[in-house]
């Protein structure tokens, strides 16, 4: 018997259920915006000063919730924290080796490692997940897969990828746990503290003395820009919404980062993609608006058994 308008209307999901995962969208637009940025900030500065700087500038901004934030949140922020940045870290080895495209393609596996690891954690994720994580990973694959393989800059990538699909899996049990915004502030304070640990031991004392004399107008603008928005208010979104949002359906959402990055790279600095690159990016919308269906839904708030408390 056919549905009436109003059971329609009934079963219809509620706005309410759309609105995180489109805070998470505009997080990937955020992402997506950084390549430019980091473009820019590379010409004077290295990939571990970037990072470094960018959350002390985010830690800055979240100074004034600093008093608020409980020892569980200070606890969780930091092995969140410790993941995300052992991600950066070990990418960022990767890039030294291996061309940036073929970087992006082995990072983007954690779109299917996220659903992989849950399934071995005790959680449950539906079919049609498993299908648009690997719609994700060929769409992406068709946008940026090239270069030659390099044995340990492929494994570093690829631990890379595996550090943040366990990171956004703990962030998704973690999250409901805390205030959102005590646990992006605990993260960004612990990364601001480890990023100059890690500093010191590449740069040196000597370089990060002459730091304010070669950063210019310009790329301390793109610092602010990388530290506030892209990860002070980034991380508070991440915290608020993956409340909401299985981490499944996170990270194909996050899938659309090089998207966004395509697109921004064509407006501003003027790069072309090829008919194979806009054929991945159309299977990646497709890939996140799959993952939003109701039957692709699972409960969020059931952490899996590994993560739980």
């Amino acid at each position: 018997m056919p549905l009436t308008w109003a059971n329609r209307l009934a079963n219809a999901p509620s706005r309410r259920s759309y609105r995180y995962p489109a805070l998470l969208l505009l997080v990937t637009v955020v992402w997506g915006l950084t390549f430019p940025v980091l473009k820019i900030a590379t010409g004077v500065l290295s990939g571990v000063e970037i990072t470094t700087l960018r959350f002390c500038i985010a830690a800055v901004c979240m100074l004034p919730f600093v008093r608020g934030v409980s020892t569980n949140a200070w606890r969780d922020g930091f092995l969140l924290g410790g993941l995300a940045l052992f991600s950066m870290a070990a990418q960022a080895y990767g890039l030294q080796f291996i061309a940036s495209n073929r970087s992006a393609f082995l990072t983007s596996l954690s779109v299917l490692m996220v659903p992989l690891l849950g399934l071995l954690l005790g959680a449950r994720p539906r079919l049609l997940i498993f299908v648009a994580a690997a719609l994700a990973c060929f769409g992406i694959g068709l946008m940026s897969y090239e270069g030659e393989a390099n044995l340990w800059a492929d494994a570093a990538t690829l631990l890379a990828a595996l550090a943040y699909a366990v990171y956004t899996i703990g962030m998704s049990a973690r999250a409901p746990m805390h205030s959102a915004v005590q646990l992006a502030t605990a993260q960004v304070c612990c990364m601001a503290v480890m990023g100059l640990v890690w500093m010191a031991l590449d740069s040196g004392g000597t370089r990060m003395a002459n730091l304010p004399h070669v950063i210019t107008i310009e790329v301390l603008c793109g610092l602010v820009f990388l530290g506030a928005i892209a990860s002070a208010a980034t991380f508070f979104l991440q915290a608020l919404s993956q409340t909401h949002v299985s981490a499944e359906q996170a990270a194909i959402i996050y899938a659309m980062e090089p998207v966004f990055a395509a697109l921004f790279a064509w407006f501003l600095l003027a790069e072309q993609m090829s008919s194979m690159a806009q054929l991945g990016a159309v299977i990646v919308v497709f890939a996140v608006l799959l993952s939003q269906r109701p039957e692709a839904l699972a409960p969020t708030h059931e952490a899996p058994a590994g993560l739980a408390p």
